[in-house]
């Protein structure tokens, strides 16, 4: 293998580090490795990672805050989420704060090596769309792809990377009737091996972010024992 990325891993747990240390250099990545969150931060910001991995429960900064951190300066980087817990809250609120994935402990190594490649692969073909008819708009608020941004007037509403593909997908096939497949498979990739009740959290976000009233959504619908459909102005 000759990739070479540059892997941020944060766990304050020795043994599960140094597994992880010695799975993903097996593969050919390098690794940068932090024991509390705040040595996670600082080696963002020194070691410039194409992916982190962030246990939840860390000393000093908790992943949660570390995520949040990273998404002040960086809304593309990959990254997964890593705990013993198994809650949904605990999920959701890890992908709201930007994470883009989320695996409870244990895990297989086929497990970790396949997100990791897949949300790289991701990052990696992540392009921007020109925006050759204008802003998209949802009431007051606007999506420019050209810088994809989505906009209140002049502030910014923050938008993940995965909730901008999730939105694009959306968008290039208004008032048609897409599967939860077909938009796991378009967000996350034809590879992805998470439950599509992640692609509702994710659906649910941009609710909010888009939606005048969120609880009774006016552009994406759900289109019930199916998955959803978005209708435009």
């Amino acid at each position: 293998m000759t990739d070479t990325k540059q892997i941020l891993i944060a766990e304050d747990d020795a043994s599960i580090r140094l597994v992880l240390v010695d799975i993903l250099e097996s593969e050919g990545y390098q690794v940068a490795v932090a024991t509390n969150g705040e040595e996670a931060l600082a080696l963002f910001e020194s070691a410039a990672p194409q992916l982190a991995i962030l246990d939840i429960m860390m000393p000093r900064m908790s992943g949660y805050d570390v995520c949040r951190a990273i998404r002040k300066s960086d809304a593309a980087l990959p990254i997964i989420m890593l705990s013993a817990k198994s809650e949904e809250i605990d999920k959701v609120l890890g992908l709201e704060l930007g994470a883009d994935d989320y695996m409870t402990k244990p895990f297989g190594v086929r497990e970790l090596l396949a997100r990791v490649s897949a949300a790289l692969r991701r990052a990696a073909n992540s392009v921007t769309v020109a925006d050759e008819v204008g802003p998209v708009c949802f009431g007051e608020i606007q999506l420019d792809r050209a810088r994809r941004q989505l906009l209140r007037g002049d502030q910014e509403i923050s938008l993940t990377q995965l909730e901008y593909r999730l939105l694009l997908a959306f968008i290039q096939h208004a008032d048609r009737a897409l599967s939860r497949d077909e938009l796991l498979n378009a967000a996350w990739g034809i590879d992805y091996q998470g439950t599509t009740r992640t692609l509702d959290q994710h659906v649910s976000q941009l609710r909010h972010k888009i939606e005048p009233e969120p609880s009774k959504p006016r552009y994406l619908l759900t289109v019930h024992g199916y998955g959803y459909r978005y209708k435009p102005e």
